[in-house]
This record gives C-alpha cells, sequence and structure tokens, in this order.
C-alpha cells in the first residue's frame, strides 16, 4: 500500500513538474519571440532614421551649395567694383607717393653722403695719430740703441781696465807664491773653483748683453745676496717686460740645494723666470728642462733656452697692456652709443631707411596689380582674336588671311 500510495503521489508530482516545465518554456518562447519583434523593429526603425538622415545631409548640402554659389557671385561682384576703386585710387596716390619718395631720397642721400664725409675725415685723422706714433716709437727706438752702444763701449773700457788690473794682481801673487811653485803648479792644473765659477759668469753676461742688446743684463756683486745676474727685459719698444735671473755653477757634482737657494732668490726678487747654468746636470735629467719651478740647463744650452722664456716673457706683458684702459674705453663707447649724438643720427638713418622701403613696397604692390590687370586684359583680346581667326578660317577655308597681332607669333601661340 505505501509503495502504491509512493507511486502514485510520485506520478502526480512528475506530471506537475512536466506542467510546469511545460509553462516556462512557453513563457520563455514567448519572451524570445517577442524580443525578435521587438530587435526587428528597432532595425526597421534605424534603417528609416538613417534614411531620413541622409535625406537631410542631401538637403543641407544643396542649400550649403546654392548659397556658396550666391555668396561667390556677391562677393566677386563687391571685388570687382572693389578693385576697380582701387585702382583709381592707388594711381593718384602712385603719383603723390613718388614725388614724395624723390624728395625724402634726395634728403637721405645727402645725409648718407654727409656721414660719409664724417667717416672719411674721422679716418684720415686716425691714420695721421697712427703716423705720429709710428715716428715717435722709431725715435725712442733710435734714442735706446744709441744708448746702449754707449753703455757697451763704457763697458768694454772698464772691463780692458779690470782685465789689465786683474793681470798685474795675478803677475804679483805669482812672484809672491813663486816659493811654492809645487804647490802654485798642483793650483794651476786643477784651477780655482771659484774663478772657474767666475769665468763662466763673466762670459755669460757677455752672451746676454751681445744676443739681447735692447735688455739690461745686471751683475750682483760678491757678498751680496741674490743670483750672479738679472736679466731685464725689453721689448722692441724699450718697454720693460719682465726679468731673469741667472745662476752659474762650474762644478763636477750637482746638489739640491741650489735649486732651493735659487727659489729663495725668485720670492726675495720678486722675478718670474730663473736658469740654473750648471756643468753637470742633475742625475734624472739628460737635457735642460724644468724643474720644481727652476729652468736648468748647460752652458751650450742657455743661449736658445733664453731666446725661449725672453719670447714667452714679452707675449704675456704685451697681451697684459693690451688690456689696460680698456674699461676706460668701453665706457667712453657705452657713453657715445647711449648719447643723444648717436640716437639722432640713427634715427635719421632709420626713418630714411623705412621710408625708401615703404615706398617701394607700395611702388610693387601698385605696378603688380596694373601688370595683373593688364595681363588679364591682353587674355581677354588674345582669346577674342583666336575665337574671329577661328572663324574667318571656317569661312575662307583655305585663303590665306593674316590676322597675327605680333610679329613672330599668332594668338594661339601667344596664349600658349
Amino acid at each position: 500500500m505505501e509503495d502504491a500510495f509512493a507511486a502514485d503521489i510520485e506520478k502526480e508530482m512528475r506530471g506537475k513538474l512536466e506542467d510546469e516545465w511545460r509553462r516556462r518554456l512557453k513563457s520563455l518562447q514567448d519572451e524570445k519571440d517577442s524580443l525578435l519583434s521587438e530587435k526587428n523593429k528597432m532595425a526597421q526603425e534605424r534603417r528609416q532614421i538613417e534614411t531620413l538622415k541622409q535625406q537631410q545631409e542631401e538637403e543641407v548640402t544643396k542649400r550649403v551649395l546654392a548659397e556658396k554659389k550666391q555668396l561667390r557671385e556677391t562677393m566677386e561682384e563687391e571685388l570687382r567694383k572693389s578693385i576697380t576703386a582701387d585702382m583709381d585710387n592707388q594711381l593718384s596716390m602712385l603719383k603723390t607717393t613718388n614725388q614724395e619718395q624723390e624728395e625724402k631720397l634726395k634728403e637721405a642721400r645727402r645725409q648718407e653722403l654727409e656721414f660719409l664725409r664724417k667717416e672719411q675725415a674721422l679716418k684720415s685723422k686716425e691714420e695721421e695719430l697712427e703716423i705720429n706714433l709710428q715716428k715717435k716709437l722709431l725715435e725712442a727706438r733710435t734714442e735706446l740703441a744709441d744708448k746702449i752702444r754707449k753703455e757697451e763701449a763704457d763697458r768694454n773700457v772698464l772691463k780692458d781696465t779690470e782685465y789689465q788690473l786683474r793681470l798685474r794682481e795675478l803677475e804679483k801673487q805669482l812672484e809672491d807664491q813663486r816659493k811654492l811653485a809645487d804647490e802654485m803648479k798642483r793650483k794651476a792644473e786643477q784651477g780655482s773653483m771659484q774663478l772657474q765659477g767666475e769665468v763662466q759668469e763673466l762670459v755669460l753676461e757677455e752672451m746676454l748683453r751681445h744676443h739681447f742688446p735692447f735688455d739690461e743684463v745686471m751683475p750682483v756683486g760678491k757678498g751680496v745676496r741674490g743670483a750672479d745676474c738679472i736679466q731685464m727685459v725689453r721689448n722692441q719698444y724699450g718697454q720693460e717686460c719682465g726679468r731673469i735671473i741667472y745662476e752659474s755653477k762650474r762644478t763636477k757634482e750637482f746638489t739640491r740645494e741650489w735649486i732651493e737657494k735659487l727659489k729663495a732668490d725668485m720670492r726675495s726678487q720678486g722675478v718670474e723666470v730663473a736658469i740654473l747654468v750648471t756643468q753637470t746636470m742633475p742625475r734624472d735629467m739628460e737635457r735642460f728642462g724644468e724643474k720644481e719651478g727652476i729652468w736648468i740647463c748647460t752652458f751650450a744650452e742657455v743661449k736658445a733656452l733664453a731666446y725661449v722664456l725672453r719670447d714667452g716673457i714679452i707675449k704675456v706683458s704685451t697681451k697684459l697692456r693690451s688690456q689696460e684702459n680698456k674699461g676706460d674705453k668701453m665706457h667712453m663707447l657705452y657713453e657715445y652709443l647711449t648719447g643723444g649724438e648717436f640716437a639722432e643720427q640713427w634715427k635719421a638713418i632709420r626713418e630714411g631707411f623705412m621710408s625708401m622701403r615703404l615706398s617701394i613696397q607700395k611702388e610693387r604692390d601698385a605696378m603688380e596689380k596694373l601688370w595683373k590687370s593688364r595681363e588679364k586684359q591682353l587674355e581677354k583680346v588674345l582669346l577674342n582674336a583666336a575665337h574671329i581667326k577661328g572663324s574667318i578660317e571656317g569661312i575662307a577655308g583655305n585663303d590665306s588671311v593674316d590676322l597675327q597681332l605680333l610679329e613672330d607669333a599668332t594668338p594661339d601661340e601667344v596664349l600658349e
């Protein structure tokens, strides 16, 4: 009984579920059909809207084209009238401006001529000042050369006197020391180190005076702290450019104390360049060079080294002198450029230039308009002539009719 009852209930429930499923399935199908119908309806409406939109766009395009055509015709008519009126005005203005331009051009040329005259006068004055300066420099150079020659002659006389005195002293020393023949013989062979050094110092001074006649070579006396001699470097105009100190050593061994002493002499005397002339070079130097701020060389190399260093000192001094009074010159130039005289002159030049430029531009614009107008008229004449020629040739046939407007060209060729 329970199984039969359960089977009936199950059958009844299945039937209800199937009815409910069919009902929902039909409802879904109805909704689907409704949606498809709505979709088709919307697609149809969209096509109608697009068709209507296209029609409206075509209508708007037609209206715009019509209005554009009407506006173009109106503008062409107004432009034609405006061009005709402007042409008359331009011709009258052209005559007036031509006369004004000629007057302004004459004034500008007069001002330009006056400016050129002033400029030429200024150049002549500068050339005259330069010639006077060169004459003065040449006179000063001649006086300096004469002075140097005189001093050189005095030094030679003094040197001969010192040499004679020194010779007599040596003779007396030899006479007094004749009893010490062996010792004197040894000293004569080896030579006195101090005497050898003094001889090299004298030869060095003579070499410097001979090769650098414009410079002043000043020996440092014995017992005075400092180098052996000082070279006062002067340029070709006699202006002092700097100093070089020389220390001469003639020994078989090189000591580093010489460098320190020469550096101290440089600081005490305020000298820019120092040269140590030695018979024996340092172990780490095979030829002349700079070491710790001191130039070291042999006696054979000192002349070339002095030439190079002296030339460098002169160039540096010339460069420094060129910078002197630069501020005053800049100040004077600034005052002139910001002054009223320069402003008025430049204003006059600018006004003349702007007036000429404006006049030329006006003339160009007027002539271009005139050329364009005449070109159109010529094209119209030639075109009508070509039409007449074609009509006559059609009537006359092969009969020759001379309708050339130009000597060597037909209207068709001119139009091409």
